[in-house]
């Protein structure tokens, strides 16, 4: 007897799917694609206060990155993290002072190369615009380094190199301004008195000590917005709440020794690490500039040597990348594959606030306008501040 296929629809439905088997080709189920995880924010380290050790060598801190508010500034950043206007804002190049933007990535250069000079007393590099103070320690215990921000000499009034030291220390010091300042400031219009008493209006702040170079000191200031930058006559200048404490700490005689080192390079654990700032202007305002070239042939042969001593390699050509780009963030040359980008990518993320045991207490005012600032910066010293928005406790200034 002849079956017909009709005759049995279910060997029909069988070969249907038998030919389906053969014609329509095997698709493997596709894997997710993995979610994309945002970096963890985490609680902001405090970044003027560390100990050195074998695992720190010459490098202290941590690169840090935060989030812009809705109402911050640059500045407003800056000294939340005792940074400095030019710390914050040469490393954050593209972004605005004033206004960064909500949300905006902000690159706080809060690791530190310390500079090539002996780790005792009071060290400045005017290049980095930071003074590192190193106190007395019994042997066997750590040393530490205390670092700040600093205000310097604009151009036309220097701040010499050389070694010095502390010769005596004052609370609420009394401003006698020297007759070339006075005579800067009546031709801007902004005549001085031949003595300013201790107060608000006192550009000294409320702490000064004086060095065995005369007419210059080490101070606080009535403008804390002059901190990070070239805006002094020559003295160096801190946040008030930076000043407070290094005088209570420093002993009269301490040494003070100022250096201008654009470049600095240590080693951290198993990497070398380099640190680039623009080096100073020069008295005349043109470039180049007279500081040392941030990197020359004798510079490259030491980092050479080094990395073949630590049986590393050195990266000569990040190196040249970093003494081009200026940012002043320390980023490790003897790490395949690394570059400035990668480093802030690996960066610690946190809270955008004052950090546990910072100087700052977040209640002294810094807000003023951008047209202050600028005129800060090219030594216009007719320029008063103004608020930008409303502080708590603005500052004053002559």
């Amino acid at each position: 007897m002849t079956l017909t296929i009709a005759a049995r629809p279910g060997l029909l439905l069988i070969l249907v799917l038998l030919a389906g088997c053969q014609i329509m080709p095997y698709r493997p189920q596709r894997a997710p694609e993995p979610a994309v995880v945002a970096p963890a924010t985490r609680e902001p380290l405090a970044t003027h206060t560390f100990k050195l050790d074998d695992t720190t060598g010459n490098v202290v801190g941590e690169l840090q990155v935060t989030k812009a508010q809705a109402e911050d500034t640059l500045p407003d950043i800056a000294r939340r993290f005792n940074l400095g206007y030019e710390e914050i804002v040469r490393a954050n190049p593209g972004v605005d002072p004033w206004l960064p933007g909500d949300g905006t990535e902000i690159v706080l250069p809060t690791q530190f190369v310390l500079p090539d000079a002996p780790r005792k007393g009071l060290v400045i590099n005017l290049a980095a615009l930071r003074v590192y103070y190193f106190p007395p320690h019994k042997d066997g215990e750590p040393q530490q380094v205390i670092t700040h921000p600093i205000g310097i000499g604009k151009v036309g009034w220097s701040t010499p190199e050389g070694v010095t030291k502390v010769t005596s220390k004052r609370k609420d010091p009394v401003w006698t301004p020297p007759l070339s300042v006075r005579k800067e400031h009546k031709e801007n219009g902004d005549p001085l008195p031949a003595r300013v008493p201790p107060g608000p209006d006192n550009p000294l702040g409320a702490y000064m000590m004086t060095l065995g170079w005369p007419s210059y000191l080490v101070h606080g200031t009535n403008k804390p917005y002059g901190v990070g930058m070239r805006s002094s006559h020559g003295c160096i200048r801190l946040y008030p709440e930076d000043i407070a404490l290094l005088f209570n700490d420093i002993p009269i005689g301490t040494e003070v020794r100022v250096v201008n080192q654009p470049l600095v390079y240590g080693w951290h654990g198993d990497n070398l690490y380099v640190q680039v700032f623009p080096a100073l202007e020069d008295d005349s305002g043109k470039k180049p500039a007279a500081g040392p070239a941030p990197l020359n042939d004798a510079i490259s042969d030491h980092m050479a040597q080094q990395a073949t001593q630590h049986n590393a390699v050195l990266d000569l050509d990040l190196v040249n990348a970093l003494a081009s780009e200026r940012r002043g963030v320390s980023v490790p040359v003897s790490k395949s594959g690394t570059t400035t980008a990668t480093v802030i990518l690996a960066s610690r993320r946190v809270e955008n606030r004052i950090p546990t045991g910072a100087t700052w207490n977040g209640e002294e005012g810094l807000l003023v306008s951008a047209e202050t600032y600028e005129a800060t910066r090219t030594g216009t010293s007719a320029a008063k501040p103004k608020a930008a928005k409303k502080a708590p406790a603005a500052t004053s200034g002559t």
